[in-house]
């Protein structure tokens, strides 16, 4: 079972969420809130699977409740959702080690396939969205950005930059020719390598050290 805290100040997205997530037979939700105190709050007592945080709430906001959530409860995987108009903070999310963002007029089963995706240990963009942080975001590297791609095998390399264009394991090893666990053991490399936890903060690297170019496929 998925345990699931949501925490979001309008109380109708909150507790549409909620319903949402609490009709799946494999998620739980343990608890709501409607700021990002009381989400740290939750996270710390309850220490659920994933934390769904809004961006923008008083008190704490979303991207401050995400910096303390996987500081402090590192177990905790963060969702974050957000609008086209905030993207800015998304990506400051993301650098602070949330676990994917969606966005909030999202379809439900996106919601709930995001959970689980982050609950497996996995990360999940909305594409659109990240085309945005990333043509916002996203300058020419310097020598810092572009040296830290220098300790990957050219497989390595290949295999992060399928996994920047937003391709599964099972389409890496379809596109490569070699197996999906080879391309698991490939991808924990890359992390390791880059110091990274999951294949979004590996997706904003490639991008900063120019392997990705914005607007490329």
């Amino acid at each position: 079972m998925i345990r699931v805290t949501v925490a979001d100040d309008q109380a109708v997205v909150r507790i549409g969420i909620t319903a949402v997530l609490d009709a799946e037979p494999d998620m739980t939700v343990v608890g709501q809130a409607a700021d990002g105190e009381t989400a740290l709050a939750q996270a710390t007592a309850l220490r659920p699977d994933v934390a769904v945080l809004d961006i923008r709430m008083p008190g704490l906001d979303g991207l401050a409740a995400t910096a303390r959530i996987t500081a402090e409860v590192p177990a905790t995987r963060v969702v974050v959702l957000t609008t086209f108009g905030l993207d800015e903070y998304v990506f400051a999310a993301l650098r602070a080690g949330a676990a994917g963002f969606m966005l909030k007029d999202a379809d439900p089963e996106r919601i709930i396939d995001a959970v689980r995706v982050v609950a497996g240990g996995d990360a999940l963009l909305d594409p659109g969205v990240t085309r945005r942080l990333i043509d916002r975001f996203t300058g020419r590297p310097g020598p810092e950005e572009a040296a830290r791609l220098s300790g990957l095998t050219p497989r390595e390399t290949e295999v992060l930059l399928h996994v920047a264009r937003g391709l599964s394991n099972a389409e890496i090893a379809a596109a490569l020719g070699i197996s999906p666990a080879t391309v698991k053991d490939h991808v924990a490399r890359i992390l390791a390598e880059l110091g990274v936890r999951d294949r979004v903060q590996a997706t904003i690297a490639a991008y900063e050290a120019g392997l990705v170019r914005p607007g490329t496929r």
